[in-house]
């Protein structure tokens, strides 16, 4: 072959790489938050700043016992809030709104708590019905002009799907056929045995975001302690660059809320714990005594998020968040974040 030909072809092999999902992710850090449509889609929208995120999970979609995720225009179980389930015109609004600010848009399926309208994802994934689900998600992709799926299968689940070795073949179907269209695929996962996704898995992800907090909570934890702090952080992201994540596409997890224990009430967003306690909240990650049988609050002040993002910015992909409406109404949590992702300057400034 002549040496321009040889050129040629090695040109155009790097400008698909390029393009290719999997290189953009790698181009910069990534900011990705959570935006929980059930706590009212539309009225969420119009309060959340979202200036800082470069991707946007809509939480949480699932099927029904059919794999269906659409049912005369309406999701099939996806709460919008106080409105029902959300439909495909509210959905593909929402993507819109949120795109127009710079940000791609995922749809993030499943979640922590499987509501009951949903059907049954270990059955649903078995290789009698896995392929419906997976036209299902791309269906949704289409007809709300997404920019991918997002996965958040846990605990007893995610760990039921794999032992019937049904977790990696939908992973890895569903990945190839996303990409092809030039879509994402994105996971969530925790870094404790039983709860995290194999590693047969993690090739086929764009990201793999491991959620570095809810070490303890109202009812599960060791009492006394801290829920996500930063020596958490640094072992996780150890974790999963061990397990064999690229670095450019890990993207570590991070709370905009707290837990609280005795007297305090047991779950605050941060902007309710600042509005709360004023300075307490910015001084440190514990209101109060963190001990068994005290009363205290766990959560993660601005340095801290802030000491988390540079080692996410020096070791990883970037930050991902649960969850966007928690941040105060001037960002301080998100802007803290950006600016040392992106070197940014912080626009929030607490006296």
């Amino acid at each position: 072959m002549p040496l321009s030909r040889i050129a040629h072809v090695i040109g155009l092999i790097l400008v698909l790489l390029a393009l290719s999902p999997n290189a953009q992710s790698a181009t910069r850090p990534v900011m990705v938050g959570y935006f929980p449509a059930f706590k009212g889609l539309d009225a969420r929208l119009a309060t959340t700043p979202i200036d800082h995120y470069t991707h946007i999970n809509i939480a949480f979609a699932n099927p029904d016992n059919s794999g269906a995720l659409v049912r005369d225009g309406k999701m099939a179980c996806m709460s919008g809030g106080s409105d029902g389930n959300v439909t495909v015109g509210a959905l593909r609004d929402a993507a819109s709104r949120l795109r127009a600010k710079g940000a791609k848009v995922l749809l993030s399926v499943a979640g922590g708590v499987i509501p009951q309208c949903s059907g049954n994802w270990a059955a649903l994934l078995g290789p009698g019905k896995r392929d419906a689900v997976q036209a299902a998600l791309l269906a949704i992709v289409d007809a709300a002009r997404l920019d991918g799926i997002d996965i958040d299968i846990e605990g007893e689940l995610l760990t039921k799907i794999d032992r019937q070795r049904d977790y990696t073949p939908f992973v890895a179907a569903l990945s190839a056929a996303l990409h092809t269209r030039g879509k994402l695929l994105t996971v969530a996962t925790a870094s404790y045995e039983g709860g995290m996704i194999p590693v047969a898995s993690i090739p086929y992800f764009d990201l793999v975001m491991p959620m570095s907090y809810d070490a303890i909570g109202s009812s599960w934890g060791q009492p006394g302690t801290e829920h996500s702090t930063k020596a958490q952080a640094a072992r996780d992201v150890a974790l999963w660059l061990a397990r064999g994540v690229r670095p450019e596409r890990l993207v570590l997890g991070v709370p905009f809320y707290g837990y609280g224990f005795g007297s305090y009430a047991p779950g605050n967003g941060f902007a309710e714990l600042l509005a709360a306690h004023g300075k307490a909240a910015l001084a440190g990650d514990v209101i109060g005594k963190a001990c068994a049988g005290c009363d205290y609050i766990t959560f993660n002040a601005p340095d801290t998020i802030r000491r988390k993002s540079e080692l996410a910015r020096a070791r990883a992909g970037g930050v991902m968040v649960w969850e966007m409406t928690q941040d105060t109404p001037d960002q301080l949590l998100g802007s803290t974040i950006a600016q040392v992702l992106f070197r940014r300057a912080q626009r929030s400034r607490i006296d």
